[in-house]
């Protein structure tokens, strides 16, 4: 649903390891875009798509029945939850913000500090069955969630067209359903992309394009970490010869010189062990970022001046309280991370630039909301008993 006033081409998916089903895969990306990387298990198909969409939505998937993957993850938001940090069941807190989901094919790290994590179809397995934090519950319910939904007429057909030669519902096809759908949610359509791709002078304002400039200025050092065409050094596609990793600490917290706390800014040591880690997060990136807030990790800026005054701070400064310290001298900060001096101009024509890589076509295209009716069982927005 990309727009633009040059016609623009659906490429036909040219997957990593791909089958027939995915190579004739049409994706919804201009033709300059390679197609995200596919894995040879989980080839893409119209059918598994649409069934993953019903899934993703389905709150039947989580222990009680009050949460599915898009409680989190809502369209409106690119498929965050506007809260610090995410909720589960029996409304328990999570440690992290919910990171976008926009793009996320193309990223080959999809948790902001795991870097285990590497595909959509492995992840899913951390909100349904995980209990640190609880997020959907649903450890040692699988048989009856799985019957649940075969007793749904629209499963028992829509399994069997997704997975001809292996229409049960397991974790398997669920997990695959899952992925699929969510290699889609692709975002390239923003007033900057009609600006920069399409040649459409007028598509951004003044402010923004001021804005631009200034991004991609040293002084302000913001393209150095967000940077191409997803505005992140973490990038994959079905054409990379690299894969592109990015974590980094951006001083937003000095606990008595380790740099970190636990367990939310502790980071990438989790997993590396390596002192060097600590505080390290995924790059996050900014299209769409006028409407996820709030950011970082851990949800603690709630606009994006907040997040510029970080910057310029060099550092976030806790002056009292269990986590004081000063960020500024995290001894694993990020060594881009230096500190300016801009004046309210400059800084509201950064944030008009940033704006301006908010995609409302993806924000309300129908191939991704919710497809359930009204007070249908699997609906998050069923009246509960």
């Amino acid at each position: 649903m990309l727009k633009g006033s040059v016609a623009l081409i659906l490429v036909m998916g040219v997957a990593m390891l791909g089958t027939d089903a995915a190579e004739h895969f049409a994706w919804p990306i201009p033709a300059w875009m390679p197609a995200p990387p596919v894995p040879k298990d989980n080839p893409m198909s119209a059918a598994k798509v649409e069934l993953g969409r019903h899934l993703f939505y389905d709150s039947r998937l989580s222990r009680d029945g009050t949460v599915a993957c898009a409680s989190c993850h809502e369209q409106s938001k690119a498929f965050t939850d506007g809260r610090e940090l995410s909720v589960g069941v029996d409304s328990t807190v999570g440690v992290r913000n919910v990171p976008s989901l926009a793009n996320v094919g193309y990223m080959p790290q999809l948790t902001w500090g795991n870097p285990h994590m590497t595909t959509p179809e492995f992840q899913a397995l951390v909100p349904l069955f995980g209990d640190n934090p609880l997020e959907m519950g649903s450890a040692g319910q699988e048989a009856r969630i799985f019957a649940a939904l075969a007793d749904d007429p629209y499963y028992a057909e829509a399994f069997s067209r997704a997975f001809p030669e292996r229409p049960a519902i397991d974790l398997f096809t669920v997990t695959r359903a899952l992925g699929a759908f969510q290699r889609t949610l692709i975002s390239l359509d923003s007033p900057y992309d009609r600006f920069k791709y399409w040649g459409e002078t007028d598509a951004i304002s003044d402010a923004a394009k001021r804005g631009e400039q200034l991004f991609f200025d040293h002084r302000f050092e913001c393209y150095h970490c967000h940077t191409g065409i997803m505005f992140s050094d973490n990038l994959q596609t079905s054409r990379s010869p690299v894969v592109e990793r990015g974590n980094h600490n951006n001083g937003l917290y000095n606990i008595d010189g380790r740099g970190a706390y636990p367990p939310q800014a502790t980071g990438f040591i989790e997993f590396t062990g390596n002192p060097a880690d600590m505080g390290r997060f995924r790059t996050a990136s900014l299209r769409n970022v006028g409407v996820t807030a709030p950011y970082f990790h851990d949800g603690s800026a709630a606009t994006l001046e907040d997040v510029l005054d970080h910057y310029a701070n060099a550092g976030r400064v806790i002056a009292e309280g269990p986590y004081a310290g000063d960020g500024s001298k995290n001894p694993y900060k990020d060594t881009m991370i230096v500190g300016f001096k801009a004046s309210d101009q400059e800084i509201a024509d950064i944030i008009a630039f940033l704006n301006s890589l908010t995609d409302e076509t993806f924000l309300t295209n129908p191939d991704y909301a919710d497809p359930w009716p009204e007070g249908h069982a699997a609906s998050i927005n069923r009246v509960m008993p």
